[in-house]
């Protein structure tokens, strides 16, 4: 179910340079994000080493089930927001973008490491969502809450200017929307303290982002 970790290899299509020299400068802007990004990873690592292991959460577990299906969800957040960073024209997306990628990164490193504490492989054997209540309802084509599909994603790519950044705000708002709801399913059935608190602090940053992201939806004119 995971998605490869974000590597370097993803921002070399940024061009060398134009005639006011912006894409150089971007192109040094990118790398510096892509250290971000594996910085984040790492620091989520070591915060999730921290969790105790004296009661472990099974396979089947809400924890557990979290932990994949979250991983999976921010994959594609981190993807959405290094396209931000490179391709968007207004500078509250751009940065907006940073964040949501290095942020979710961070805490990816944090949920594959307690799976590693607890035993568990990094995927399982039960279907996405199957560990909450509504999981079968809530899941379309194969997609977890707020996901974009892969016709989505490459509408995305393929826009510039405007057009780019009211879409990016549009489908981050979506699914920040479905982070939110899968962040409420854990808190309600989780029995991990750390686990809990570790949510309920994405929870918090969703919160705040999609007050962000909707209010520069509106300044650019866009609706959902």
């Amino acid at each position: 179910m995971t998605a490869p970790v974000t590597t370097a290899s993803e921002f070399d299509e940024v061009p060398a340079a134009d005639e006011g020299g912006r894409p150089a400068a971007r192109r040094y802007g990118l790398l510096a994000l892509a250290a971000a990004v594996v910085v984040g990873l790492l620091l989520g690592y070591a915060g999730g080493l921290l969790t105790p292991t004296l009661t472990r959460p099974g396979d089947t577990s809400a924890e557990a089930g979290f932990a994949r299906d979250m991983t999976a969800h921010h994959h594609q957040a981190v993807a959405m927001g290094l396209l931000a960073f490179r391709q968007g024209q207004d500078a509250e997306v751009r940065q907006v973008g940073v964040d949501i990628a290095t942020g979710q990164q961070g805490e990816i490193g944090t949920m594959q490491t307690w799976l590693r504490s607890w035993k568990l492989d990094p995927t399982g054997e039960q279907a996405p969502m199957a560990w909450m209540p509504d999981g079968a309802g809530v899941v379309k084509d194969g997609l977890m809450p707020g996901m974009a599909t892969p016709e989505e994603m490459a509408k995305l790519r393929a826009a510039s200017g405007r057009e780019f950044d009211v879409l990016f705000l549009q489908m981050m708002i979506r699914h920040h929307i479905g982070g939110v709801h899968m962040i409420d399913g854990i808190l309600d059935q989780g029995h991990d303290d750390d686990v809990l608190a570790v949510a309920q602090v994405m929870k918090n940053t969703q919160q705040n982002d999609l007050t962000n992201l909707n209010a520069a939806l509106k300044r650019l004119g866009g609706t959902l």
